[in-house]
């Protein structure tokens, strides 16, 4: 899994002066004040000046990880490599043998590492599985069938990838939900590869932004 820089506009410069605008007011560069007012904005809610910028990021992720962070739509924008137009031979992700328990207390999630034994049950038949499903998928396509019902045997951890571009106003709020405790590790795992890139972009906008959301999920 991977998240990579691709392109974005705008610095903490731009939030200061969109919000400054109000008062007919414009800075050629970042002044005192002016952190103070990013994070007066971020704590009181006001992510208009937010909306200023733009941030498209390319990610790679197991299916079943890219729809858990494909649920956040609003401000965001998402377009996917398809199986309809390619038919190379299929990544699958690599759990790197950290297969979990249950959770005892909560309805999802997960606890520490399964045992060894477990574990290696797991290693061996998920591989197992993986080898079959790419090897019915290579075959129905030397048959002939068309790769947008081939694609039909290839399970959730087939790797994906996708261009997402959004405000950083709206990957704050990927960024609050995919980093919460409860949330699963590997989608915390994308959530720290976000918060990385973006705070290097966005040093006082990001760090305000991203608090107000941390603040507000121990809160709740």
């Amino acid at each position: 899994m991977n998240v990579t820089y691709i392109d974005h506009m705008g610095t903490d410069l731009s939030v200061v002066n969109a919000a400054r605008v109000s008062f007919a007011k414009k800075h050629e560069e970042m002044g005192e004040g002016d952190g103070k007012l990013i994070n007066y904005l971020a704590r009181h809610g006001h992510w208009t000046p937010f909306g200023h910028t733009s941030v498209t990021l390319h990610c790679k992720a197991p299916i079943f990880i890219a729809r858990q962070l494909g649920k956040s739509q609003v401000g965001l924008v998402w377009n996917e490599v398809s199986r309809r137009y390619v038919d190379d031979t299929p990544e699958f992700y690599d759990p790197e043998y950290q297969w979990r328990t249950k959770a005892s207390n909560v309805k999802q999630g997960s606890a520490g590492l399964a045992g060894d034994a477990t574990r290696g049950f797991c290693e061996s038949e998920y591989w197992y599985l993986m080898d079959v499903a790419r090897g019915i998928y290579e075959k129905m396509l030397s048959k002939g069938v068309c790769p947008e019902q081939a694609r039909m045997v290839l399970p959730q951890s087939m790797m994906t990838e996708w261009y997402w571009t959004g405000s950083i106003a709206a990957w704050a709020r990927v960024y609050g939900l995919r980093i919460a405790p409860h949330a699963q590790k590997e989608v915390q795992f994308m959530a720290e590869m976000i918060d990385s890139t973006i705070g290097e972009l966005y040093p006082i906008s990001w760090k305000a932004l991203t608090s107000k959301h941390l603040e507000t999920e121990e809160s709740a």
